[in-house]
């Protein structure tokens, strides 16, 4: 039976908030939208008259898409060339979906995204069904074909992982752009002693180019060695120039909920940088240049004041 307009409209009232769930099972956006589009092709191939709760069936089966694209991205990016890091949405993407508690901020961190990595398929979907979305046990348990009591220690076992990987401090947006000025200043000073005296002990910095663009294969350890990696990647270098094909503007903005130094040429999207902030300095630095996984930020930046770059790199 065809769906009426209404029946159309139904799902189209549901894409934002399928959309977000699909974005934190997947850490891609790109792979969010075809399990999504995927979802309407089954719900247009049903009887819909026969579903009770649209929004649980549609939960259902874009969660089980995205439960099976997980098992099989496992496999690919074994193959990954470099790191793997989740694909970044820049601040004001509905995809990021609702950030109405401390608990829905942080489950769509850059951070946590790369934590929930650790998680097995259902424990990442028992998770942010719970933490992000607030689905009862009794809900997830019928989405994944589990008992409750089952979802309940999936639950507290991911949740677990994941607090033992991350101590984040959230920050508004206004700290956001504070905090990034003042990286950006230590950092494009000439000295690295500025640098280390932002950053914790322990402080990482990874970068996931995809193969395509040069990226480090393991991450950086320690305030020293991120400290020496930032002070070289800011300056400037006609070798750099030419890898992107140019001088990108900097500026100061925010990813997923976190700081972020965001380069643009020629108004694409060539490079978002994630900070990872605590109350003991800055842990993280998160740099995704692979292009394949800013075409939705690039099309984002194109629609919002963005303001005047803070410099140009390179």
């Amino acid at each position: 039976m065809p769906l009426t307009a209404e029946d159309v409209d139904r799902f189209e009232a549901a894409r934002p908030r399928l959309e977000a769930v699909a974005y934190r099972l997947l850490g891609s956006a790109a792979e969010a939208e075809d399990a999504v589009q995927e979802t309407f092709l089954r719900w247009q191939a049903t009887d819909v008259d026969r579903i009770e709760v649209p929004e649980a069936w549609l939960t259902k089966v874009l969660t089980n898409l995205c439960l099976n694209q997980l098992t099989s991205a496992r496999a690919r990016r074994e193959s990954y060339v470099g790191e793997w890091l989740p694909e970044p949405l820049l601040g004001g993407d509905p995809m990021l979906g609702p950030a109405d508690t401390a608990e829905q901020r942080e489950s769509v961190s850059y951070a946590v995204l790369t934590l929930l990595e650790r998680l097995s398929p259902n424990e990442r979907a028992v998770y942010v069904l719970r933490e992000a979305f607030d689905y009862p046990h009794r809900e997830i348990a019928e989405i994944l074909d589990l008992t409750e009591a089952a979802s309940q220690q999936i639950f507290h076992r991911a949740k677990k992982h994941v607090a033992d990987g991350r101590s984040r401090t959230e920050i508004d947006e206004a700290a956001a752009r504070r905090i990034v000025e003042e990286f950006l200043a230590a950092a494009t000073s000439g000295r690295t002693e500025p640098l280390v005296r932002l950053l914790t002990a322990d402080a990482i910095a990874i970068g996931d180019g995809g193969g395509k663009v040069p990226a480090r294969a393991r991450a950086f350890e320690g305030a020293v060695a991120v400290a020496k990696f930032l002070w070289g990647l800011f300056r400037p270098a006609e070798a750099k120039r030419a890898i992107v094909g140019g001088s990108p503007e900097v500026y100061a903005s925010t990813a997923n909920g976190d700081p972020a130094v965001v380069a643009v040429l020629d108004g694409r999207v060539v490079g978002i940088m994630c900070l990872e902030v605590t109350a003991e300095g800055i842990a993280a630095f998160r740099n995704q240049v692979n292009p394949d996984k800013l075409a939705r930020a690039t099309a984002h930046w194109a629609t919002v004041d963005h303001g005047k770059p803070l410099f140009n790199a390179f």
